[in-house]
């Protein structure tokens, strides 16, 4: 048994040290100081304490579990911001991606120049690896790692590099935002009480109100021509005629002057909605107990209907029903006819009893369904993103080719299937409790990999080395590009703090910083300026570093 376990081929060892390296690094990394934890992260530090006195596995296991680990986590991260990936340009997300745009040209500038004052002592290579430590960007270090093997790279592993920059990249990213704190003497308790404001004057959140038909003009015409008469989407969820009782319409039911509607529509839109219909009809509420008209939430489960647009499920042969509402990852969307359905949409629809069990057995409305991952769908996205990492893009001005590998790979095709995959009838839901188990194994297995690869070469960075310029180095690659940026959010767009400090967060995907700041508030005003600007930035920081590698390629 005991030449089994120390053998590092064998099938027990392997098992053994990974298991052991990952599990004592992610109990460490849920310890708490001043708030924040590494969480996984932590697994690098243990691996590189397990190399350092010599534990590992044969090369080539190391090597394709780091790989493996790697596309696991960058597929996942990219089915998960896919729906969000292209409407976080939309509205103030433009400032925003623009605003973290800055921050990661800024970091690259200034590990180029830093690189240029070395004069040559620590090449290209470290100083990236330097780099994606400062900014907390473990799969920035994969890629850059990957496109370096391709280019025969023989010089020091990265990985210390990054290791050494890591603790302080953390810390300093949280450092500038106390710093910008300070310096606009921020009050946080006004800037939750800003945020609200600004929340309630900007939300496009469905609403719903009660209008009457005063318009002799609409006496007589479907609620269908009305429509296209006021070139504003809306549903009519609820009809109080004179003398008779409460009703769900469709397009085809006739207004009279006097009816009662009620109105689910955007907020913008409300004004016009009144004003063509006669007036607003505060005093009612046609949503009483006693009323024939029902309202359910139903949830899309059937894989037929995944990638339909509502205007395909012909809800008007539905007797009355309507659906008022969609909930998408944790978004309340109004549903336009164009619109395309996804698994796991949840429905807001209203109408007669009968009609909603019809249309709840037509979308699948069994939520045991979406316990199953569609795991032919994630191989077949894995499979093509490996092969789009392999195809060769040839970019003017560049002397070689550049190569998404396999990081950038399965990211592009991760986005598109997130975004796409349902409208290509592809069932790319997982849930969420799926979805995170398989990041985090990924991300575990990448860090044990690389932490156990490096192990031997961390400390002697420091002792003989160059690990506390590496540290030097990455404070100011973390801290300068923050600052100016945090710097112009509040100075010159009035960006709210929390904001600011969420978009600090995202621009370095760094989960601690986000711990941080939900410390601040009890709002989700960091946590939706973080979720805006993480996809691009995560997709940018995994192809600059090779990017870099190809324009520098001689000096390298």
């Amino acid at each position: 048994m005991e030449s089994v376990l120390t053998n590092p081929g064998s099938v027990a060892h392997i098992v053994l040290v990974y298991a052991l390296v990952i599990s004592i690094g992610l109990a460490l990394g849920r310890i708490r100081v001043f708030g924040v934890s590494l969480g996984v992260t932590f697994v690098l530090f243990v691996g590189l304490l397990a190399g350092h006195f010599g534990i590992g596995v044969e090369n080539h296991v190391l090597m394709f579990l780091r790989d493996f680990g790697l596309i696991l986590f960058i597929f996942f991260i990219g089915l998960q911001v896919g729906p969000s990936f292209f409407s976080s340009f939309k509205s103030g997300g433009v400032v925003l991606n623009g605003l973290t745009v800055g921050a990661i040209l800024l970091s690259i500038i200034v590990t180029l120049l830093l690189w240029a004052v070395a004069g040559g002592s620590i090449d290209l290579p470290a100083f990236l690896g330097v780099h994606y430590g400062a900014v907390t960007n473990t799969p920035g270090l994969g890629a850059t790692q990957e496109a370096l093997a391709v280019m025969g790279y023989q010089g020091e592993d990265i990985a210390v590099a990054y290791a050494c920059a890591y603790p302080l990249g953390v810390v300093g990213i949280i450092l500038s935002a106390i710093i910008i704190r300070v310096v606009f003497r921020i009050n946080l308790a006004d800037e939750d009480r800003a945020w609200e404001a600004d929340e309630a004057d900007k939300n496009e959140a469905p609403i719903s109100f009660h209008v009457e038909v005063a318009n002799g003009f609409l006496n007589g015409q479907t609620l269908e021509a009305i429509r296209r008469f006021i070139g504003r989407p809306f549903v009519c969820s609820r009809r109080k005629a004179v003398g008779e009782e409460i009703s769900s319409p469709g397009p085809e039911t006739q207004v009279r002057s006097g009816d009662i509607l009620k109105i689910v529509a955007q907020a913008d839109s409300k004004e016009a909605i009144v004003a063509f219909f006669g007036k607003e009809a505060g005093d009612v509420d046609l949503e009483t107990p006693h009323s024939p008209v029902h309202s359910e939430m139903v949830v899309v489960t059937d894989p037929a209907v995944n990638g339909l647009r509502i205007k395909d499920l012909h809800v008007s042969h539905y007797d009355g029903l309507n659906i008022t509402r969609i909930y998408r990852a944790g978004m309340e969307v109004f549903p336009y006819r164009s619109l395309h359905l996804q698994l796991g949409d949840r429905l807001r629809v209203v109408g007669p009893q009968r009609a909603i069990t019809r249309f709840a057995s037509r979308v699948g409305n069994q939520t045991q369904k979406l316990d199953h991952p569609n795991i032919i769908s994630i191989f077949v996205g894995i499979a093509l993103g490996i092969l789009a990492g392999i195809i060769p893009i040839a970019i003017p001005g560049v002397p070689v080719p550049v190569k998404l590998g396999l990081a950038g790979g399965p990211l592009v095709v991760a986005i598109l299937l997130g975004r796409y995959g349902p409208s290509l009838k592809l069932a790319t839901y997982t849930t969420n409790s799926a979805s995170l188990m398989l990041r985090e194994l990924g991300m575990a297995f990448f860090l044990a990999s690389v932490g156990l690869a490096a192990g031997g070469g961390f400390a002697d960075a420091f002792i003989h080395g160059n690990g506390f310029l590496y540290m030097l180095y990455g404070v100011v690659i973390t801290m300068v590009p923050l600052l100016i940026i945090g710097w112009a959010a509040r100075r010159f767009f009035h960006f709210n703090y929390h904001s600011i400090v969420g978009l600090m967060a995202g621009a370095t995907t760094d989960p601690p910083t986000l711990a941080y700041a939900a410390t601040l508030s009890e709002k989700n005003s960091s946590a939706v300026a973080y979720s805006t600007v993480y996809p691009l930035a995560m997709f940018l920081r995994i192809v600059t570093g090779q990017i870099l590698l190809i324009i520098f390629w001689s000096a390298v």
